[in-house]
């Protein structure tokens, strides 16, 4: 039994949308749909949540919302016509958007949920009805009527336990399940969608409360590469990886999916594969706890991202001060930051954080605290940085692996801000200047791959 997940390209258009019937239908393990919004049919193309928060900016601003609905609408009746599924569906639609527009509350805090969530839940509702269409017995079900219960947290949801109990009575549906992916509701009955990679989250979770054998996520490329194809020309592809590799690879900078979407299946223990619907005879790549009998490389991949900034803490005798890192995580809670990595010496602590949480006031008022409350001798801020991550479970059984990276960097002039490397030795994460993202990527991949 397998739960199969659609992004936005698999289900932008009819065509699209054919080749997601034919792959469904191609293996009866396949009993669990959940699908995104349609995403961009070409590259000048825009994605159906974009026209979305067009559509909720337009009604909190009181402009006319006619030829927006009728754009939104159009991307759904353009697929219907293809699967000659009934007229009405346009009114359908065109009535559940207005019911929305009718029913703003500028003060619901969850006003912007339901908009961004009704891209999925007119796709599932579409996409169940072409397949019904072409004889496959299936059928839309609403995460509320599955069991999808959640935090309240507008935006960004958390699944509640108690749903798992709930979506395994599923198990046994004879029908082939279409379910929206992005959302689920509180227990108060409010729609609440999870953050950004949301269809994905979904799906794991969906796998997770059935327990299936399989979580397949159909997105447009191969599979996950060893590094990005923006700095290698055709890099390998990662036929096996386990969760914490892609993990480590994701929050370094791998888009494939947002960092925390297969985290309901990796806790599960539920293998996960990424697979290309454009290419579904392509092997993809397996995601699985560990792998027995399977040759695989010592190092999986190269990761790195942009939007960093390092905080230098110098202090004489540092290392001899009681509780003084806890007075500096203390500070950064104050501030409602969140630290990536603190490496330190005997006189000095890093810190590297996200550029993004530091406005102009947070950052003068982040500095001002540390300067009154640790009376360093030193303090300074560099921004423009990027981290570089290696990647590999195999690295533990693999002496030199730092040596040679921190060679294949120096050959390269790659000046270095920072190296962290945990007691498992799963990964090598390095802190180097924005500028030489692309050099340090480059010269880690062609050191570790052939």
């Amino acid at each position: 039994m397998k739960v199969i997940k659609f992004g936005g390209s698999s289900v932008a258009s009819a065509e699209q949308l054919k080749k997601v019937l034919s792959i469904v239908t191609g293996d009866s393990g396949r009993r669990f749909v959940v699908v995104s919004a349609p995403g961009k049919r070409t590259n000048k193309d825009k994605k159906v949540t974009d026209l979305l928060i067009q559509f909720y900016n337009a009604v909190v601003y009181k402009h006319d919302t006619d030829e927006l609905i009728r754009e939104i609408v159009a991307r759904y009746t353009e697929i219907a016509a293809e699967f000659q599924v009934d007229d009405d569906i346009e009114n359908t639609f065109s009535a559940e958007l207005r019911q929305l527009q009718e029913n703003f509350d500028e003060a619901d805090p969850y006003a912007l949920d339901s908009f961004l969530a009704s891209g999925e839940n007119l796709n599932a509702q579409l996409v169940a009805a072409c397949f019904q269409k072409n004889g496959v017995r299936a059928r839309y079900i609403n995460p509320k009527e599955l069991g999808i219960t959640v935090s309240n947290e507008p935006q960004n949801a958390r699944i509640l336990e108690e749903s798992y109990e709930k979506i395994y009575q599923w198990r046994d549906s004879e029908d082939i399940l279409i379910i929206p992916g992005f959302f689920g509701y509180t227990t108060d009955g409010h729609l609440c969608t999870f953050s950004r990679g949301g269809s994905d989250i979904t799906g794991s979770i969906v796998a997770a409360g059935l327990k299936v054998d399989l979580y397949e996520n159909f997105t447009d490329v191969d599979g996950i590469f060893a590094a990005s194809p923006k700095y290698i020309h055709d890099p390998e592809l990662i036929e096996y990886a386990t969760y914490r590799e892609i993990r480590e690879l994701t929050y370094a900078g791998f888009t494939v999916f947002h960092d925390e979407a297969l985290m309901p299946a990796f806790k599960a223990q539920i293998p996960v594969i990424i697979k290309n619907t454009n290419n579904p005879e392509c092997q993809g790549t397996l995601i699985k706890k560990s792998f027995e009998n399977v040759s695989r490389n010592e190092v999986v991949g190269v990761a790195s991202d942009g939007g960093f900034c390092g905080i230098t803490v110098g202090k004489y005798l540092l290392n001899r001060e009681v509780g003084i890192v806890r007075r500096i995580l203390q500070i950064l809670e104050d501030l409602n930051i969140c630290f990536e990595h603190m490496p330190s010496g005997i006189d000095d602590i890093s810190i590297i954080l996200r550029e993004r949480q530091l406005t102009r006031d947070i950052e003068a008022e982040l500095m001002k605290q540390i300067e009154e409350k640790i009376k360093p001798d030193q303090l300074s801020i560099e921004h423009g940085l990027s981290v570089v991550a290696l990647v590999g479970e195999g690295m533990r059984e693999r002496p030199g692996t730092t040596s040679d990276s921190t060679a294949a960097l120096a050959r390269k002039n790659v000046n270095l801000r920072m190296i962290s490397q945990g007691a498992d030795e799963r990964s090598i994460i390095f802190a180097i200047r924005s500028e030489q993202e692309r050099l340090a990527v480059r010269s880690l991949y062609y050191t570790f791959f052939d």
